[in-house]
């Protein structure tokens, strides 16, 4: 139990934090919640991300990204309660093989709408990946996970994406998913996620990330070098889209989520939507 919430079953754990399904005896609804692994209570960095994640995803409204309730403590425990999600990630979804286009296009404008939401308010995500992008069963999407935020102010100018810089020096990130300038620990921007997303629906239609290797430096190395072979039986159109989100001069790249969802949206076609 911590605070008002009794834990009914563990349905997550990653690096940082496991996750339980819990139930609010106040308001009498599931919720999820994430709690820092017993090794890591004592680890400041650990906390901090756990609280940058809740006041980041907190500072949003907005059906894509799933909703905080609150974060607490309970004794040395600190833990957010969210959004119970039912359903499962997308990497459970894209591990069954390559998604039909119009189905990865469709969740791939939800998440370049969560994403516009999430730059508008001058936050730039930084680990987007399929296992924090969550699916409804009605295959709504839901992006997780802002332990990796970076805050840059209330709100920015969208129409100049730069204007939302992060630290430079460090990498930090989930290694197949960054952009060449997160590889590269440059400073980076709202583009980084969108390369980011790239990767995801490329990996959404071929059924294989773009880049790999035989470690995370080989796959760091690739990011930065190579590019990714054509993703078969797609129409060109898809993979001259794709191969803009991919480009690794940040300029040349789709410049906006709202642009991104636009032309994933043109993709689709009217007799698609």
């Amino acid at each position: 139990r911590f605070g008002r919430y009794i834990v009914d079953s563990e349905i997550g754990r990653g690096g940082m934090g496991v996750v339980y399904k819990a139930r609010d005896t106040r308001l009498g609804r599931p919720v999820a919640l994430k709690v820092l692994r017993p090794e890591s209570i004592d680890d400041a960095d650990r906390q901090r991300r756990l609280v940058r994640e809740a006041q980041a995803a907190s500072a949003l409204n907005h059906p894509n990204i799933l909703t905080i309730y609150e974060i607490d403590t309970d004794g040395a425990v600190t833990y957010i309660a969210m959004e119970y999600i039912a359903g499962g990630t997308l990497a459970e979804l894209i591990a069954s093989g390559p998604l039909p286009a119009d189905r990865a296009l469709r969740l791939a404008s939800q998440v370049a709408d969560a994403l516009a939401a999430a730059h508008a308010a001058g936050i730039v995500h930084r680990d987007l990946k399929p296992s924090n992008i969550m699916l409804t069963a009605e295959d709504r999407v839901k992006v997780v996970d802002f332990g990796l935020a970076k805050l840059a102010g209330p709100a920015v100018d969208t129409s100049d994406p730069r204007t939302a810089l992060t630290a430079t020096g460090a990498i930090m990130g989930s290694a197949p998913y960054m952009s060449p300038e997160q590889a590269a620990g440059r400073a980076v921007d709202c583009r980084s996620d969108l390369f980011s997303l790239g990767t995801v629906l490329y990996e959404m239609l071929a059924g294989h990330r773009p880049f790999g290797g035989a470690d995370g430096a080989d796959v760091l190395a690739a990011i930065l070098r190579d590019t990714p072979p054509p993703i078969p039986g797609v129409a060109p159109e898809i993979a001259r889209l794709v191969e803009r989100c991919l480009r690794k001069d940040v300029a040349g790249r789709v410049q906006s989520a709202l642009e991104l969802k636009t032309a994933i949206e043109a993709c689709l076609g009217p007799h698609s939507r």
